[in-house]
């Protein structure tokens, strides 16, 4: 993988850690550079200072021709060895006009009269450079592969010229100070990179990260379905912050249609199969009619021993089954103009009771409602009734079911809670589909009948499983005071529908 191939989460911090080394050296390197130029600069200021110095002594002892008193002028510098500084020169001597040796300081390598090019080593160089220079002009010179440096300076009063004084150095002398000052300026160094580089490193993931997420997140869009990012992951409000709060809203209508579209395939789906099913119910229920008619006439009417009793009784039984299977998948309840009351939770509670009682399932009622509520109690008994059987065949042996009732003042909700193990995802969200079932042998037709009855009356169901319990939630809007009228307009339209099939 290429390095440019990289996430941002570790290209970015490398960059950074990169340019932070990087610019660390070159800054630390040119400022001992520069160093080491302050210091050549500085030692040839002194040896100018002292040049200049012994230089007015010097000149009038060489005009007089007194060599011994120039030697031990040059030789004072010398003189305490064991104060000796760092800047301390090397050697110090007196050339000519002809570039001889006129006094030194180290009399047996350089003799009185030596040709000065002839000495050796960088001399030659110096001796060139000596020549071209400008005679009253001080100067410094340092040639390639020598590891001195000498400064001179002119030895002339008044416009006249006797020669030049030298002062030579080693360049080794201040390379002690360089390299301590470069000691410390790698301390400085390292201490620098140890504080930003992990700096850089954290505020490198800390920028990038949200990127990451917000491509994960743009990666999902086209499946409806993006991340939900909170304000937290980035609670700036630069350009990128702005560009976050932009995914959000994106985000949140994208999963509202998302929702609306599943609700519509949903709701289509099942308008589809219902359309289905009543076809089916209608072609079939007029067979059905017939035969069991033919049964009871023939039960009336004709003499059959008992095994052709027993066949009879059998065959009435099976399609006594199949009508109410057909009539399940009709969903048309005759409506009446009744309201909901509080009798119809107590007459539910005893049609049931059989089957409670079978399993040893502990039922509780709690029911907060006045004595009537503006609802068809037919549609509401069915519901109730449905959920009740649900929760029964869901619930444990000896468990416990909760029937909760309440109404606010524009609503009226039904909680059906029981213990028992929640179904599958996958067979929750298809819940409310005929031939959809969490348990083994049920036809899933009773929570559909119960979604339809639900929709009908205007209402939302939904089913929850939380702290151990699967609940079905069922909110119904209550209509208002003066149209009550309506409602048993509802009750007698759908009862004539139901005729008509």
């Amino acid at each position: 993988m290429r390095f440019f191939d990289l996430s941002l989460r570790h290209k970015i911090p490398l960059w950074g850690s990169s340019l932070i080394v990087a610019a660390t050296l070159a800054v630390s390197g040119a400022l001992m550079l520069r160093a080491f130029d302050d210091l050549k600069h500085d030692l040839v200021i002194s040896s100018e200072s002292l040049g200049f110095t012994l230089a007015k002594t010097l000149f009038t002892t060489l005009l007089h021709d007194d060599i011994w008193r120039a030697y031990e002028l040059i030789r004072a510098p010398f003189h305490d060895e064991g104060s000796r500084q760092a800047m301390d020169p090397a050697a110090i001597f007196v050339v000519d006009r002809n570039l001889r040796v006129l006094v030194s300081s180290q009399p047996l390598a350089m003799p009185i009269l030596a040709d000065l090019a002839s000495l050796g080593e960088d001399f030659p160089e110096l001796a060139e450079a000596l020549r071209i220079k400008n005679p009253e002009a001080t100067g410094a010179h340092e040639f390639p592969g020598s590891d001195r440096l000498h400064v001179s300076i002119p030895l002339a009063e008044e416009g006249e010229h006797l020669g030049t004084l030298v002062i030579t150095h080693s360049k080794d002398v201040f390379l002690p100070r360089f390299f301590g000052f470069a000691l410390g300026a790698a301390g400085t160094c390292a201490l620098v990179l140890a504080i930003l580089l992990p700096l850089n490193w954290y505020w490198g993931r800390r920028m990038t990260e949200p990127l990451v997420q917000l491509a994960h997140g743009m990666s999902e869009i086209v499946t409806g379905a993006p991340e939900e990012l909170g304000p937290e992951l980035y609670a700036y409000h630069d350009e990128l912050g702005e560009l976050f709060t932009a995914y959000r809203r994106a985000a949140a209508e994208i999963r509202e249609k998302t929702a609306l579209e599943k609700e519509v395939m949903q709701s289509e789906r099942l308008a589809a199969v219902g359309r289905l099913a009543a076809g089916i119910a209608h072609e079939v229920n007029n067979p059905l009619g017939g035969m069991l008619m033919a049964i009871d006439t023939l039960k009336q009417r004709g003499t059959m021993d008992a095994a052709t009793a027993r066949t009879v009784a059998l065959l009435e039984r099976g399609l006594q089954q199949i009508t109410e299977t057909v009539g399940a998948l009709l969903v048309q309840a005759r409506v009446q103009a009744r309201d909901l009351g509080r009798q119809d939770f107590e007459d539910v509670r005893t049609l049931i009771e059989p089957q409670v009682a079978k399993k040893l399932i502990h039922l509780e009622f709690e029911i907060d409602l006045p004595e009537s509520l503006p609802l068809p109690a037919s549609f509401v008994r069915q519901v109730l009734i449905n959920l009740l059987l649900n929760a029964i065949a869901a619930t444990p042996q000896e468990g416990r079911i909760r029937v909760m009732a309440s109404r606010t003042s524009d609503e009226f909700s039904l909680v059906v809670a029981n213990e028992g193990e929640p179904p599958p995802q996958e067979i929750l969200a298809h819940l409310f589909e005929p031939f959809v079932s969490g348990r083994e042998g049920g036809h899933g037709l009773g929570l559909w009948v119960t979604y339809q009855t639900v929709k009908q009356l205007n209402g939302s169901i939904a089913v929850e499983c939380r702290d151990g319990e699967i609940r079905f939630v069922v909110s119904l809007p209550l209509p208002p005071d003066d149209a009550a009228a309506a409602k048993v307009s509802l009750g007698e339209t759908a009862l004539k529908q139901g005729n008509a099939a």
